[in-house]
């Protein structure tokens, strides 16, 4: 196998991995740098953030420049699969697909559920952020993964992003990616805690001198939500909604807790009207629907991810527990811009809790910031 040339040293390698031979003139030298400055190759290393309902990807030096739907439509002729759609265009043919079209979502509680696919998607991602370049790099690739998943999914992850072009793949715990990018102080002996709350797992997890002092992985995010609304709708109204119309009550009226007024007396909140198939008589219809039915929908979801929190805390060393007091615990990922979570926790735990900046985006900025930075480079891991 012939090595591929991945150009200069980075930070972290040794100072010798890219010292000239001893025959190598200064000039010489000075005509490669002259040489790299004129082609000026940018960089292909990126982080990606490979998540249950979304992908964002990471590249050195350019910031977020990706965020697509974890999705891909998979079209069948003549018994031979081609990949029809990835990321948004595939999201919208989701429960809308003919007999020779499906729409997968490759990862389900944040691992790889299909490899062969999640692969094509990261291929996919790949191409779409550095184009079909004349003379391809390969790149290096961090990519997260849950605190709790098993070496078996971890290296399902390393193979499938190996497939698809890396030359180097890095996994990072997802709680240590979403504290780098809350600019937590994740290298210093300071407790703090971070709750990620993705679309198929919730993070919660205590850190310190850029090490998990504490994790664990609860198997409720987003989708658990959409599962939740759809389950109240069909007991309580006999509708049957789809998975993409449940997702867009949560995003509308989404609420963690019974709604109430100016003067704090319980109220409805907002209405949305839902469109979907009426179980009694077969036929389409459409009811009305209010954020305090909502809320009473989401609640075994959000009481699970409060009992993960309060478990996390239960077996927190006193030193971090007495850091976390001052520090309090921070949202992020998507789950995180659910209505009044935030509050929720804060009266169950009596802590200070706050979100994120960009709850989104936040475990992809601290991917890439451990790529990127020296100082974070010890948290990454191999498969």
């Amino acid at each position: 196998m012939v090595e591929q040339d991945r150009g200069p040293p980075y930070k972290g390698e040794s100072a010798l991995a890219g010292r000239p031979p001893a025959s190598f003139s200064f000039e010489q030298r000075d005509h490669q740098m002259s040489l790299m400055r004129f082609f000026k190759f940018p960089s292909h290393d990126m982080a990606i953030d490979l998540g249950t309902a979304n992908t964002v990807v990471y590249v050195r030096g350019r910031g977020v420049v990706l965020n697509e739907p974890s999705v891909v439509a998979i079209e069948t002729i003549n018994g031979v699969k081609r990949v029809k759609a990835v990321g948004d265009d595939a999201k919208m043919m989701m429960g809308k697909t003919p007999d020779q079209i499906e729409a997968i979502r490759p990862l389900r509680d944040g691992v790889i559920a299909d490899i062969d696919v999640a692969e094509q998607m990261i291929k996919h991602f790949i191409q779409k952020v550095h184009g079909k370049r004349r003379f391809p790099r390969w790149p290096e690739i961090v990519i997260c993964v849950p605190s709790g998943s098993t070496s078996v999914e971890r290296r399902a992850i390393r193979d499938a992003a190996s497939n698809a072009g890396a030359s180097q793949v890095w996994l990072i715990e997802e709680p240590m990616a979403a504290a780098i990018g809350a600019d937590m102080p994740v290298t210093e002996p300071i407790g703090s805690m971070v709750v990620d709350i993705g679309g198929g797992t919730t993070e919660v997890a205590v850190l310190s001198l850029r090490g998990l002092a504490y994790t664990t992985s609860v198997r409720v995010g987003g989708d658990k939500m959409d599962e939740a609304i759809s389950s109240y709708v069909r007991r309580n109204h006999n509708l049957l909604i789809g998975e993409a119309t449940a997702e867009r009550i949560k995003k509308q009226v989404g609420i963690a807790k019974p709604p109430t007024d100016a003067e704090g007396r319980p109220s409805d909140g907002l209405t949305v009207h839902i469109k979907g198939r009426d179980l009694v008589n077969g036929v389409p219809k459409e009811i009305t629907i209010n954020q305090r039915q909502i809320a009473e929908a989401l609640s075994e979801p959000v009481n699970t991810i409060v009992e993960g929190v309060r478990i996390a805390l239960e077996n927190t060393a006193p030193e971090l527990a007495a850091d976390i007091v001052d520090q309090g615990i921070v949202l992020t990922g998507g789950g995180a811009l659910l209505q009044g979570l935030d509050e929720v926790l804060r009266d169950e735990t009596g802590l200070p809790v706050t979100v994120a900046d960009d709850p989104l985006t936040c475990v992809a900025i601290g991917t890439g910031r451990a790529l990127e930075e020296e100082i974070f480079r010890g948290v990454l891991q191999t498969a």
